[in-house]
């Protein structure tokens, strides 16, 4: 089929940095929109792909799924979206659409969802490319709206950053009177504590130090305990209905899991891969507690949290970059040296 060329950044190996380069986006179908991208975020997804650490990229590759952007074409059969529009594109850009998981709106579960970077897109039979580009090219299905009170650098997290938290805390029914808790105070962690503490939570964060105390409280938190501390985390023992686990890298879960209170629930949603020490099912069995994970969510109910961020005025507490400093920001990133999420401007690659 037809295609067109923009520029994006991506890199060619694990080894490489990322740097300009030219790929090909298919001309719009009946049900596609072309989306001019106006930011970027930046997720810990990104470098990870971008250097291999999962062993399943295919290169080049170029990131980004925290997409925002104004549609410059529709297709003929395009309904939901119009030219002018400033509209959304989160991790994932196709869906089987028939299976189970899909009929249920949690297309994020489908065993053929197809990611916006490191996927297959089936028109053009190769692998998708994200955000760090001028344009994408999106099937309307799964393009969101963008409320309009909200500032568009601080929304483009919230399609990564804060689905990936919405989502366990609505699955889990997290409300008024819930008490909550978050492990870990960056890009995912600071959107749990926004989106907990908005939905009428008691939410306590847990950090392994001191200085993030008045961090937490401006963004939500009612208490923070120090996990390094012995006294403070055997006072916490009994209490959370729900903790959302946002920390990257593998780390002991037992401590946490014996915060919770009896059908409580701690969820993993930072960390892929295996653990140690191994999990103690002693006071899981013995309070009916429970440690799951959580993906993304669905188009709706990431629609849902763009909708819920609107009535709330919540985005992401973003530090704004151009494209030509992303390797500097995935070095920064590691040393959690942002707060609390780096967002590309695009501009700054339409100009290069």
């Amino acid at each position: 089929m037809d295609t067109i060329a923009v520029k994006a950044f991506g890199t060619q190996s694990a080894e490489a940095d990322l740097k300009q380069m030219q790929i090909d986006r298919r001309t719009v179908l009946e049900k596609d929109i072309e989306i001019d991208i106006m930011y970027c975020g930046v997720c810990h997804s990104d470098l990870h792909f971008a250097r291999n650490d999962w062993g399943m990229t295919q290169y080049p590759v170029v990131p980004g799924h925290e997409i925002v952007g104004k549609v410059t074409q529709v297709g003929s059969k395009v309904s939901k979206h119009q030219v002018g529009d400033i509209v959304a594109v989160g991790c994932l850009v196709d869906s089987c659409r028939s299976c189970q998981s899909c009929k249920n709106d949690e297309e994020q579960y489908c065993p053929e969802w197809v990611g916006t970077y490191g996927g297959f897109d089936k028109h053009l039979n190769s692998p998708t490319h994200g955000g760090y580009s001028e344009k994408i090219v999106v099937d309307e299905d799964f393009v969101l709206r963008v409320p309009k009170n909200l500032d568009l650098a601080g929304i483009a997290p919230v399609l990564c950053a804060g689905i990936t938290t919405w989502s366990p805390l609505r699955h889990w029914k997290v409300g008024k009177g819930s008490k909550v808790a978050v492990v870990g105070l960056g890009g995912l962690g600071h959107m749990a504590l926004k989106l907990a503490s908005a939905l009428g939570a008691e939410v306590t964060l847990f950090s392994r130090s001191t200085n993030k105390m008045d961090d937490a409280k401006a963004l939500g938190a009612d208490h923070v305990v120090i996990s390094t501390d012995e006294a403070q985390m055997e006072q916490a023992a009994g209490q959370f209905d729900l903790i959302i686990d946002t920390v990257p890298y593998e780390h002991d879960l037992n401590p946490y899991v014996a915060t919770l209170a009896t059908n409580g629930t701690l969820v993993v949603v930072g960390y892929l891969g295996p653990l140690d020490p191994m999990l103690v099912t002693v006071p899981m069995i013995m309070g009916r507690k429970s440690v799951a994970g959580s993906l993304i969510g669905g188009i709706a109910e990431t629609q849902e949290l763009l909708d819920f961020c609107g009535e709330h005025n919540i985005t992401s507490d973003v530090e704004v970059i151009n494209i030509q400093d992303i390797n500097t920001a995935y070095e920064r990133m590691l040393k959690s040296d942002v707060k609390y999420r780096f967002v590309i401007d695009m501009k700054s690659l339409k100009g290069s």
